[in-house]
């Protein structure tokens, strides 16, 4: 991804970074540890490979995950969330919620039910 040459906030950046449909929520999903590509391929779903590549490469030059390789075939990679990922984490999850928040007022819980999000009632509840 080419990142423009001036900013006017440091706000900009972080959306030059994460911007895209996929970021996010690759994040999100490395929010518990250790993930192949295949697993993230499986877990998130209407991704294609080619985006998938893209997106974990742009994500690797901002730092925000990195990977590992293990020698041997077949070819075993791993990524998983840098330190400065780790900080977005926290921004993601406060994203989930207020995504959580919004299906629940607008009938949607048929979608957190199938997605296996189960805290979803804790958080109406909240309120």
């Amino acid at each position: 991804m080419k990142m423009r040459q001036e900013y006017t906030c440091p706000l900009e950046i972080v959306h030059d970074i994460v911007k895209g449909k996929w970021k996010t929520i690759i994040v999100f999903q490395l929010r518990k540890g250790n993930k192949s590509f295949s697993e993230l391929e499986h877990e998130i779903e209407g991704v294609s490979q080619k985006m998938l590549l893209q997106q974990l490469k742009e994500l690797r030059e901002f730092n925000l995950i990195d990977k590992i390789s293990t020698d041997g075939y077949p070819l075993h990679v791993e990524y998983f969330l840098t330190e400065r990922g780790k900080k977005l984490l926290q921004a993601v999850d406060i994203m989930q919620e207020i995504g959580i928040e919004y299906m629940i007022e607008h009938g949607q819980t048929d979608i957190l039910d199938r997605k296996g999000i189960c805290c979803y009632k804790d958080i109406s509840t909240k309120k």
